[in-house]
């Protein structure tokens, strides 16, 4: 798989590239938004990694010169931008998802991931779906089938770290890390409890169960 990155911060830059070719990807780079736009209109990636905040042309500018010139490789947004509105701005330049900044190497790999495997010129608000689970990661929201969940930001974070990693058995000090952060110093079981609540909204009165907990390791979105 070949991805582009577009940021203009060399540390982050280069980090992202041996964290890339590390996993097996190979990868193109660029600095700012023109020589971004050079590389992305050329072709031949699977995903582009663009940073908002760049010189030149920023990111907003680049994904619709992408996007105007036909190119339909899924685009993730790098943003320290918070607010909403920013995150549409993007998603309506043509982007298929957005990440923000400071993010997990994990989570940013996930995504790009989940990129890869979209059908080209699916230009749909970003989503994770599992069975006939839907995690909206614009509004922040989910759905079990037509049902609607009410979360809070705690639950959802939570439910979109297990979405974008769905399968796969999550172990309880790497949900800890991911979802709450390195420094927490709280309850050692706010993992299980936690889980407890989205199971309880998730998973309640429905045939199938989709949250799995592995006995002495942790807990999975689906899988064997």
């Amino acid at each position: 798989m070949r991805v582009l990155i577009v940021e203009d911060e060399p540390a982050i830059r280069q980090t992202m590239l041996r964290v890339f070719e590390r996993e097996g990807y190979f990868v193109d780079e660029a600095e700012d938004g023109p020589g971004g736009l050079s590389l992305a209109v050329a072709g031949g990636h699977d995903v582009v990694i663009l940073d908002v905040l760049l010189p030149g042309l920023d990111g907003f500018q680049v994904c619709k010169a992408i996007r105007a010139a036909g190119v339909t490789t899924p685009v993730l947004m790098l943003t320290a931008l918070s607010d909403v509105d920013d995150r549409v701005t993007g998603l309506d330049s043509g982007a298929d998802d957005y990440l923000g900044k400071p993010f997990a190497f994990k989570e940013l790999l996930a995504r790009v991931r989940a990129l890869a495997r979209r059908p080209a010129g699916d230009s749909t608000e970003p989503k994770l779906k599992y069975d006939d689970l839907e995690v909206d990661l614009l509004r922040r929201s989910a759905r079990r089938g037509t049902r609607r969940i009410e979360l809070t930001t705690t639950e959802f974070k939570l439910l979109e770290y297990m979405a974008l990693n769905a399968t796969h058995v999550l172990s309880r000090s790497k949900i800890l890390d991911e979802v709450w952060g390195f420094d927490y110093d709280g309850e050692s079981n706010v993992v299980d409890t936690y889980v407890h609540y989205l199971r309880r909204k998730i998973d309640a009165g429905e045939d199938r169960q989709l949250i799995r907990t592995v006995r002495g390791y942790g807990y999975a979105l689906g899988g064997a």
